[in-house]
């Protein structure tokens, strides 16, 4: 059983390593990493600058272009916009995560289910999605977030719930294609419960694609609290984003057009990047889920760890034993090869009957 195993590691940190050098050597992909990281970094770090108050008025420097004082000028309140930059990133930020989270929480549990119970449910749930996607999705984010009180948790919540069908889809088709691999199989000839099997076999084979979906998830989820910040739905005063603070500068055009330059140009690298990553992640793991990362390569006779896995819960004894379906099958035989014994034990007889009377 190690011995085994030591070939598959070996081989499974050769591609991680191969993954990791491709993935260095693609210059969009190395500054899509770069720009997130750093800007998470100063999104969770920002409270470290001292000095920057998002929210300290000083209505005698107003509408200042940006200056050694102030690095992004000031708004129409004097606030240092460059605090209001930072604090809104925070927000943005915060939202597209946590909308992410829930999203791919309801899409998972979908996909899931669909896929691996089929029929009647498989039916209920994509008819559901396609409701779903027929209704055009600003819109209906927009009609529910008049109807829910304006808030970040609000927000948060509507955006995340609307947001999940692409993910569910996405699930339901990886999950009916590991769903036909043996060790799954194997798990469901031999009694292990339905919650176990998808949640420790086939779950873990499309981690891949659910985290490759999920940064594009982000990147809709930023896109979309900016467009209902922009409407007046979003982030109400005195909390600010990058979509609000868009919206606080449609008046200031003219006269201080850095306020929409600034938050406008870090929505869409902030997207591009998050999008970047989910293409090049997507890359990376297509060719890893269509063969079976889990199960590759077998080695030496090797077998994959979820079929292992399967086999350790049932112990070694009853391991060795046939499925079910095998017993059922053997069962089904007997009668069939009875009838054969008969029919042959007739003709022996005729046969000997027979050359008895010419030999008399």
């Amino acid at each position: 059983m190690k011995e085994s195993k030591q070939p598959e590691g070996r081989a499974k940190n050769r591609r991680m390593e191969a993954a990791v050098l491709e993935f260095c050597s693609d210059r969009q992909a190395a500054f899509a990493a770069s720009y997130l990281l750093l800007i998470f970094l100063i999104s969770i770090l920002v409270f470290l600058f001292r000095g920057l108050d998002p929210d300290k008025i000083d209505v005698l420097h107003k509408l200042q272009p940006p200056s050694p004082l102030h690095w992004f000028g000031t708004d129409n309140m004097g606030r240092d916009y460059f605090a209001r930059v930072l604090y809104g990133g925070q927000v943005s930020l915060l939202v597209g995560v946590l909308a992410m989270l829930c999203s791919v929480l309801i899409g998972v549990t979908v996909g899931m289910l669909s896929g691996y119970f089929g029929g009647l449910i498989d039916g209920f749930f994509m008819r559901l999605v396609d409701i779903f996607l027929s209704i055009p999705w600003l819109i209906m984010v927009t009609v529910f977030g008049l109807l829910f009180k304006k808030g970040l948790l609000s927000i948060i919540l509507v955006i995340g719930i609307f947001s999940w069908m692409d993910i569910a889809r996405i699930v339901r088709s990886e999950v009916l294609a590991v769903k036909g691999r043996e060790y799954v199989q194997y798990a469901d000839f031999i009694g292990i419960p339905p919650l176990s099997v998808m949640t420790g076999h086939i779950l873990p084979a499309v981690f891949s694609t659910i985290i490759t979906a999920s940064t594009s998830t982000i990147a809709g989820a930023i896109m979309t609290e900016s467009a209902l910040s922009f409407l007046g739905l979003g982030v109400q005063q005195p909390m600010s984003s990058w979509g609000s603070l868009l919206q606080q500068s449609q008046k200031y055009l003219q006269n201080a057009p850095y306020m929409a330059l600034l938050p406008g140009i870090l929505i869409i690298l902030t997207v591009y990047s998050f999008n970047k990553l989910g293409d090049i992640l997507r890359v990376f793991a297509e060719p890893r889920v269509r063969a079976g990362e889990e199960d590759m390569p077998r080695e030496a006779g090797g077998k994959s760890g979820n079929e292992e896995t399967a086999q350790e819960k049932c112990g070694e004894g009853r391991a060795e034993n046939p499925p079910r379906k095998d017993k059922e099958r053997e069962e089904a035989e007997i009668p069939v090869r009875e009838a054969s014994e008969r029919k042959e034990t007739e003709i022996s007889a005729r046969e000997a009957s027979e050359k008895r009377g010419k030999d008399e």
